[in-house]
């Protein structure tokens, strides 16, 4: 489309000096030529801006003086360019009905305007509402719920039932609702508790590829509105996540932990069961979060990477803290008692 138009829908100042040109996608900056549009989001992106052929680029105003091409300016950026890109690369809907290798339970009601995808295994009790897309290879399990204008992609098996929100995605092989990791001890050996609850999941929220999310043991796992989940991620039973908190890749949530809302979870964090984050929370890569957080803010743990010498160094420092702070502790109460014994002026 014609930039002005553009930028007359993702609510951008257009500043060009030439004319008003055709854009046909969205390119990185060291890639583009006069057909694309790209961004820049930070200074640090200078160089690569100076010397980017494309036609366009959104940015904000204090960059637009850098830039060799017509500006879209905006406050943010990335948010403007994700609105450029579903504009420019539309995806096509699937087509609404089943595929003829489609196996439909004959009490499953399905949506005349859903989408059901080649070998999919629909049984008995599943709601499907309208616009849903279920692809290739999907399981849905009975008596489970698919809201309006969900997709699972290819190979997302949903569990006996879990409700589904509007707008879900669900990205290849997810798994949603599986019973959880429940076992009893019985003597040496293991008896599997039933997980008899359900999984819940709100409206317009995403879980990555390989990601699952197990059913409560008793009552519900639920992800709230607007959550984001990123690839292998495990959420175990019972866990309660807030509106709009995001995940990254390889974090793992431990049973009836409570999230709460506008949290970000950083990648390789590892969450211990039955605690309590509050809103606002933001844990960095790799954080062992083992207590509850009550207040809001930015946590850390883990050792950063270090050159491995270095890191030898202050491991074989580690194994001497408890003696080191043992002779500090003496050597205060020395320092007090000389303190005391000193006469007054």
């Amino acid at each position: 489309m014609l930039v002005s138009e553009l930028a007359t829908r993702i609510g951008a100042e257009l500043l060009t000096q030439g004319a008003d040109i055709e854009i046909n996608q969205g390119c990185a900056l060291s890639d583009a030529d006069a057909s694309g549009i790209s961004f820049v989001s930070s200074r640090k992106y200078l160089p690569a801006l100076r010397a980017t052929h494309a036609g366009a680029v959104i940015l904000t105003s204090e960059l637009a003086a850098d830039a060799p091409c017509a500006c879209l300016v905006v406050d943010n950026p990335t948010l403007a360019f994700a609105r450029a890109l579903e504009l420019l690369h539309p995806r096509a809907p699937a087509p609404a009905g089943w595929h003829q290798s489609a196996v439909v339970a004959a009490s499953a009601q399905i949506h005349p305007t859903a989408s059901i995808g080649a070998l999919c295994v629909i049984e008995a009790g599943v709601v499907i509402e309208a616009g849903a897309e279920i692809g290739p290879h999907c399981v849905i399990q009975r008596d489970s719920q698919i809201g309006a204008d969900t997709r699972l992609v290819a190979n997302v098996t949903i569990c006996a039932r879990s409700i589904i929100g509007k707008r879900v995605l669900l990205h290849p092989g997810a798994v949603i609702g599986r019973e959880g990791f429940g076992f009893a001890r019985d003597g040496e050996r293991w008896v599997r508790v039933p997980q008899i609850g359900r999984v819940r999941l709100g409206d317009d929220v995403e879980v990555g590829s390989n990601s699952a999310v197990d059913r409560g043991a008793i009552g519900e796992t639920v992800i709230g509105n607007g959550v984001k989940i990123d690839n292998l991620i495990q959420i175990g039973h019972n866990v309660e996540v807030g509106e709009n908190t995001a995940m990254a890749a390889c974090s793992g949530i431990s049973g009836s932990t409570r999230i709460g809302k506008n949290c970000t979870i950083a990648g390789a964090v590892g969450m211990a069961g039955h605690l309590s984050i509050a809103d606002d929370v933001h844990f960095t890569g790799m954080a062992m979060v083992t207590r509850s957080f009550e207040r809001t803010g930015v946590y850390s743990s883990g050792i950063p990477a270090m050159p491995s010498a270095d890191w030898r160094r202050n491991v074989a420092r580690f194994r001497h803290l408890d003696e080191m702070a043992r002779r500090l502790r003496r050597l205060e109460e020395q320092v007090a008692e000389l303190q005391q014994a000193q006469p007054r002026s």
